[in-house]
């Protein structure tokens, strides 16, 4: 791999792990897809650091199941606007 690509997965999980934050709000502070930063965190990130990944994984996997939840929220939202 080479040195630029560990640099970003690495900023990317201290990203994840300051902010709580979600792959998607992620992608958009590093300006990558929502793909790279699942492939980062998943694929690569586990072989450039263990502990750091684990932290990580805690993480999205909370996000993943309260994903449902934030959907829901954000449709309430944009149809209350809509009736506004």
């Amino acid at each position: 791999m080479r040195e630029n690509i560990e640099e970003r997965v690495l900023e990317v999980a201290a990203y994840i792990i300051e902010h709580d934050a979600t792959v998607r709000s992620a992608a958009i502070v590093f300006d990558v897809s929502k793909s790279t930063v699942h492939s980062d965190m998943t694929k690569r990130l586990p072989r450039i650091d263990g502990s750091t990944y684990k932290k990580v994984k805690v993480i999205l996997d909370r996000n993943r199941e309260e994903r449902h939840i934030r959907g829901g929220e954000m449709t309430r939202q944009k149809y209350s606007k809509m009736r506004g």
